[in-house]
């Protein structure tokens, strides 16, 4: 039976800190003169891709009866600042943190836990670029949201370390392709349009 999706404190408090610091780490140094109205626009989408993305992780973690929270990471924390900062904020490392889960999952399992944060930056992306078409006043906020959640998606799908393409890789290569080809493709037809 699963259990039952709670967020406490200190959790909020993980994802609070995580949201603010990729936020920075992503508008922070690209301009010479920091722009408040940049951030916000950046904490807006990258916050709620960020959030949602976790939180898909937690959620199917839980749907298995593994008990899940997020933490943030300190190291990731100053990567991602720090990267983007040594690069004027044309690369920044986006993983300030991560869902731990605790239970007895299969590969199965822990490939589809791992794919549903990627699946919910996907649906973003999608969601953000219906927005671009159909809203023309809010299409630098919505093609923001396109590009930056089609790149949250795909990062987190790189078939590396500890991040999450590596144990959708190790389930089905084939689940792995297809969601990173739908995100390449999301975020190029949406930026052509």
């Amino acid at each position: 039976m699963a259990s039952k999706f709670h967020i406490d404190t200190e959790e909020w408090l993980h994802i609070g800190v995580s949201v603010v610091t990729i936020s920075l780490a992503f508008s922070l140094f690209r301009e010479s003169v920091f722009s408040p109205d940049y951030f916000w626009l950046i904490f807006l989408t990258v916050g709620l891709g960020f959030v949602l993305h976790e939180l898909a992780h937690k959620w199917v973690a839980i749907q298995y009866g593994a008990t899940a929270y997020y933490r943030a990471s300190t190291f990731g924390l100053f990567a991602a600042l720090a990267l983007a900062f040594l690069t004027n904020g044309s690369l920044v490392f986006a993983a300030p943190g991560a869902v731990y889960f605790h239970g007895h999952v299969t590969r199965e399992q822990n490939g589809k836990i791992s794919l549903a944060g990627p699946l919910m930056n996907l649906a973003l992306a999608i969601g953000f670029g219906a927005l671009a078409v159909w809203a023309p006043g809010l299409r630098e906020l919505a093609l923001t949201g396109v590009s930056v959640n089609a790149f949250l998606g795909a990062f987190n799908l790189v078939p590396i370390g500890m991040l999450d393409g590596a144990k959708v890789w190790a389930w089905n290569k084939t689940v792995w392709l297809a969601s990173f080809v739908s995100m390449i493709a999301v975020l190029f037809f949406f930026l052509s349009v």
